[in-house]
């Protein structure tokens, strides 16, 4: 089973937000230094729980401070822009990073409706999300446009004898099929379903596949977890976490809070769904949490998990992966 990252530059109380953002930086060498495969970075807008909304400027910022790791987008939400200027973001960072950088893309707002209009005022811009797809593939690795393309002719520069790996992201049946049907690689988000749809999302991309940018079906989960150097410990800091999701149910978003001052009394109905969400969590010490990703990964058949933890102090998230990285023997 191979690791990766995925990292979201979470605000946190009573931190400045530019500090998220450089402890992503920071994260990114330390993941590297542990033998990590990936490093992905999020899309969101005018969230105050994450601050991360320009992951193609923090990639080439990590693509300066590595040599190994892939550096990636989980994802670009292609629907509020250019395909082709995305296109040309990411042949400039394959010339920074060759060889080393994944263009994960989707098709969600990544914010509340609003702020998407803002992004792109068009309405129907998600509707083209298959065309754009078709665009982005033909743009990066070099293709000609079809007769009658408005782009045909145009190159997105600058050409490297490398190209960036194009991989779909979603957590529904319509990436898993969009993701099939172009033979790409694809990546469930299982940290915001909670695990459900996955196993059927996978089931269906690999039924759908069909060759194209890859002959193989490959596909690869995103899985929030979280190791201390003792349970209790890995319970205590999942707090944060804990009151995050909840308070999301309502509505509620902020920056995250400290442990301490993350638990409040619950309503029923919180209290439920307090306990699923402890019963389905991947927490514990390094050993634990290893042995249920591994477990997870049998049962889905695949190969690769992206872990994504939440903490409010960045010292907790980087000694999880330090433990996490021990325990699978990396």
């Amino acid at each position: 089973m191979k690791l990766s990252v995925l990292d979201q530059s979470v605000g946190c109380a009573g931190r400045p937000q530019d500090e998220s953002i450089r402890n992503t930086v920071a994260l990114a060498g330390h993941c590297e230094a542990l033998g990590y495969e990936r490093f992905w970075l999020s899309e969101h807008h005018s969230l105050p729980t994450i601050v991360g909304t320009a992951p193609e400027v923090l990639m080439a910022a990590i693509a300066a401070r590595t040599s190994r790791i892939r550096i990636g987008s989980a994802g670009v939400m292609l629907p509020h822009y250019s395909t082709f200027k995305v296109a040309e973001q990411f042949r400039v960072l394959d010339a920074l990073a060759p060889g080393r950088i994944d263009l994960g893309v989707g098709r969600a707002p990544g914010s509340d409706q609003r702020t998407a209009m803002l992004l792109n005022p068009d309405p129907r811009a998600s509707e083209m999300f298959p065309q754009q797809v078709r665009e982005l593939q033909a743009w990066i690795s070099g293709a000609e446009m079809p007769e009658g393309h408005a782009g045909r002719g145009v190159q997105a520069l600058p050409r490297s004898a490398t190209v960036p790996q194009l991989w779909m992201l979603g957590s529904s049946s319509y990436g898993a099929q969009l993701a099939g049907h172009f033979g790409l690689p694809y990546a469930f988000a299982h940290f915001i379903t909670d695990g459900e749809g996955c196993a059927e999302g996978l089931e269906l991309y690999r039924r759908t596949f069909r060759p194209g940018l890859i002959a193989q079906p490959h596909a690869a989960i995103c899985v929030w977890a979280l190791a201390a150097d003792t349970e209790d410990e890995a319970w205590r800091l999942f707090a944060t976490r804990e009151r995050a999701r909840i308070d999301r149910q309502t509505g509620r978003m902020g920056p995250l809070l400290p442990p301490e001052q993350a638990v409040r009394p619950y309503s029923e109905a919180e209290e439920a769904y307090r306990r699923r969400l402890r019963s389905q969590a991947m927490v514990g010490t390094g050993e634990q949490v290893v042995g249920k990703l591994r477990a997870l990964a049998d049962e889905l058949g695949i190969e690769e998990v992206a872990v994504i933890t939440w903490t409010w102090d960045p010292q907790a998230q980087r000694r999880s992966y330090e433990l996490l990285a021990k325990a699978a023997g990396m």
